[in-house]
């Protein structure tokens, strides 16, 4: 893997600080998006905290200046309008275009389908189910981010997963597409490596491939 600049959105999230963690680990350099500064705790000469919120265009653009790539898991928390990562990713794919970066990773739960490619089985229909029907808002809002990123243009790849747990990383997960090669959870650990591998890795572009345990 060589060493980017990546700009990253959603680094204070449970899953965001260990990508965080895990690209200074791997000697990237970061620029890290945060609406409480203080709330990221890593501290590297390659970390440039950007205060700001992913809604407000001017603060993305000043997070993707000079970076190579980007990696998004920001999604919703208590209080986010139901269009955020909807509106979050316009404003991120809107800047990289102007800035001519072309590569973004973005991640989103299983129940956002890739129709041509899942199978799922009982319990993964019964947790789609559920989605719908107790969080809609979100699954609607994970369908039309993903709407933004196929009309972008750029080499985006959606990194979906299962159920997050915070288990120990082990290094070793499968990459599938749901119900084929696939369980139901991963630890968020395993989940930031693959994240970070997809900076260099070609194979899944303008895919959903589905990383679990």
């Amino acid at each position: 893997m060589t060493n980017s600049t990546i700009a990253l959105f959603g680094a204070t999230g449970r899953t965001g600080r260990l990508v965080l963690a895990q690209a200074l680990a791997d000697g990237h350099t970061v620029r890290a998006l945060a609406r409480r500064p203080e709330a990221i705790t890593q501290a590297s000469d390659r970390l440039t905290i950007v205060p700001g919120d992913v809604l407000d265009a001017a603060a993305v653009e000043r997070t993707l200046r000079g970076t190579d790539a980007v990696i998004s898991v920001f999604g919703h928390v208590k209080g986010s309008p139901p269009t955020v990562q909807t509106d979050g990713t316009r404003n991120i794919v809107e800047a990289m275009q102007r800035e001519q970066i072309t590569r973004i990773i973005s991640l989103s739960g299983g129940g956002l389908p890739a129709e041509e490619h899942d199978r799922p089985g009982v319990a993964d229909r019964v947790i789609r189910f559920l989605l719908k029907t107790l969080a809609p808002q979100v699954l609607d809002d994970a369908r039309r981010h993903l709407e933004v990123l196929k009309n972008s243009g750029l080499d985006w790849t959606v990194v979906r997963g299962p159920r997050l747990t915070d288990a120990p990383v082990t290094g070793t997960y499968r990459v599938g597409w749901v119900g084929v090669n696939a369980s139901t959870q991963i630890s968020r650990g395993d989940l930031a490596r693959f994240i970070l591998s997809q900076v260099d890795d070609r194979q899944f572009v303008r895919e959903l491939p589905f990383v679990s345990r």
